[in-house]
């Protein structure tokens, strides 16, 4: 499967105006979206989330940007959409790009765990902490799926969103990995 999404890596935006925001409430709670000067998805955060973005001065709000992004999320909420298409840019080392962009390509409903993602970049089995680390720090929970990401025991490990969230949003998509 080959990710939906169109993805560009860039520096982040120095000038703070450059960054515009919105919300979008969800079952999750009230999303927070951000964009660059472009209009691309830059990162999408749950309330409490670890490392979660907060709206910071400078920044305007404008839901002009996020029309797409908000139509994609209903539809997936609402279990009609299972691959989003949207352009996003995002900011990590080269790392963190390989293991989110390995993301992208665990389908809808399915899960993989850390070892497989570290597989999947030609990183060794021993670097599975690392891509834990890269995974927890996904700038686009939900669009980029991390929350398809189990331990190798099948225990539902870690989420930045928590583990709550982990479960519904494995649940919505039929995921096997639920306990009922």
């Amino acid at each position: 499967m080959t990710a939906p999404m169109t993805a560009t890596t860039t520096a982040p935006p120095t000038d703070p105006t450059a960054v515009r925001w919105t919300t979008f409430d969800s079952p999750l709670g009230q999303l927070l979206l951000t964009a660059d000067e472009f209009g691309a998805l830059t990162s999408l955060s749950v309330p409490g989330q670890k490392g979660g973005r907060t709206v910071q001065p400078g920044w305007r709000q404008d839901p002009g940007p996020f029309r797409a992004v908000g139509e994609q999320l209903a539809a997936y909420f609402a279990g009609e959409l299972k691959e989003f298409q949207l352009e996003f840019r995002t900011s990590g080392t080269d790392f963190r790009e390989r293991v989110w962009t390995a993301l992208d390509s665990v389908p809808y409903g399915a899960t993989t765990t850390y070892g497989e993602i570290a597989t999947r970049i030609g990183a060794p089995r021993a670097a599975v902490r690392a891509v834990g680390g890269a995974i927890g720090a996904n700038p686009l929970l939900v669009v980029r799926p991390c929350h398809r990401v189990i331990g190798a025991d099948g225990s539902l490990t870690g989420y930045a969103g928590g583990l709550d969230r982990k479960v519904r949003l494995l649940t919505l998509e039929g995921s096997p990995a639920v306990p009922n």
